[in-house]
């Protein structure tokens, strides 16, 4: 398989569809597979999400929400998908935990040395059940399912017994330096999935048919055995993370996300809170805990009426600090004595001493 050449897509994408429908028999294991693919279609019902193993919260969300937390969404045109995903391969993925773990240790090992998010070890799952003896119709072979041009373009030995795609520990050093180049042109986890699947050129010639770069959008320009893909991904995420996390984002919802974690909080505030309180605009490196300690304040108040005050600052940037009006002319009277306190704290390491 070759990433970058779309002459050969026709190639690349049959040597991958032909072992991606999650049919396979491991040891003495059943065999699993999907016949009837759920795709975007009707929202299944949360009843048909096992309460036991605590699925039924992930889809208490239908649309996707910036201003929430990532781990706790998931996209609305993925939720039927994964929902009848989960309550298929839900109970095998959950055994799984406790018999992958020493390849999921030697997984995040490796993958981290190429900063590859470990979360990417699941596309092991999905591609191979972590078999490494598992040979596809097309010659894609190992618990990454990697084809012999791949693996001899990395130095990996093909054909025989001696076979280096079914050693774990090399064939994840190639898997990830491959998901590596894939990120490094599409800049998306969901990207990476689908052409890890389909081949790059695949998911180039979506993106310029569709004019967009965002997964859910162009995902009807890549084959179906590629969309559900990148979805099966999204639910074994689920399974094993108990969440969504940034590699089950699009780049466009991590962008989002990452630009609310970067804005300060803002405080909840009473209406007594509002009545008893004044803010004043401030700079420099202040400390809460000095801060808090010197006015006679509760830290946790402190906390609550002043989220991000350490860290706001720290940037170099002004916070309105928001006191009880009476603590206002205190502060403003000693707040050179705090300053330099605060410094002082600072270049001493001691910067969370606990508030008095």
């Amino acid at each position: 398989m070759r990433w970058f050449g779309i002459n050969i897509n026709s190639h690349i994408s049959l040597a991958r569809i032909g072992l991606v429908g999650f049919s396979f028999v491991v040891g003495s294991m059943a065999t699993m597979s999907f016949t009837n693919k759920p795709d975007d279609g009707q929202l299944i019902s949360d009843s048909t999400i096992s309460d036991k193993n605590g699925f039924k919260s992930l889809f208490a969300s239908n649309t996707f929400d910036a201003t929430k937390p990532y781990a706790t969404q998931l996209n609305p045109r993925a939720v039927s998908f994964v929902q009848e995903y989960i309550r298929k391969q839900g109970k095998e993925l959950e055994r799984m935990k406790s018999w992958g773990k020493p390849y999921f240790d030697l997984y995040d090992n490796v993958l981290s040395l190429y900063g590859v998010p470990k979360e990417m070890k699941y596309l092991s799952v999905i591609e191979s059940h972590l078999s490494s003896g598992l040979v596809s119709w097309a010659g894609a072979v190992g618990p990454w399912q990697l084809m012999d041009y791949e693996a001899r373009r990395f130095g990996l030995r093909t054909g025989g017994a001696g076979d280096d795609r079914m050693d774990y520990y090399k064939s994840t050093h190639v898997a990830a330096k491959l998901m590596k180049e894939l990120y490094t042109e599409f800049g998306d986890w969901l990207l990476v999935v689908a052409a890890y699947n389909g081949g790059a050129g695949r998911v180039r010639q979506a993106i310029k048919r569709s004019g967009s770069r965002d997964f859910w959008e162009l995902q009807y320009n890549l084959p179906e055995e590629t969309r559900n893909h990148v979805k099966k991904f999204i639910g074994t995420h689920y399974v094993f993370e108990g969440s969504g996390g940034w590699t089950t984002l699009t780049a466009s919802e991590t962008e989002a996300q990452k630009q609310l974690f970067a804005k300060p909080q803002e405080a909840v505030l009473t209406d007594l809170d509002l009545e008893n309180t004044a803010t004043t605009e401030i700079s420099g490196r202040y400390n809460s805990v000095i801060v808090a300690n010197g006015l006679a304040m509760e830290i946790n108040q402190f906390n609550k009426w002043n989220p991000g005050f350490d860290k706001t600052l720290a940037e170099g940037k002004k916070y309105p600090l928001r006191l009880q009006k009476d603590k206002v002319a205190v502060f403003h009277a000693r707040k050179n004595n705090f300053l330099m306190e605060s410094v002082r704290a600072l270049l001493d390491g001691n910067t969370s001493s606990p508030a008095k």
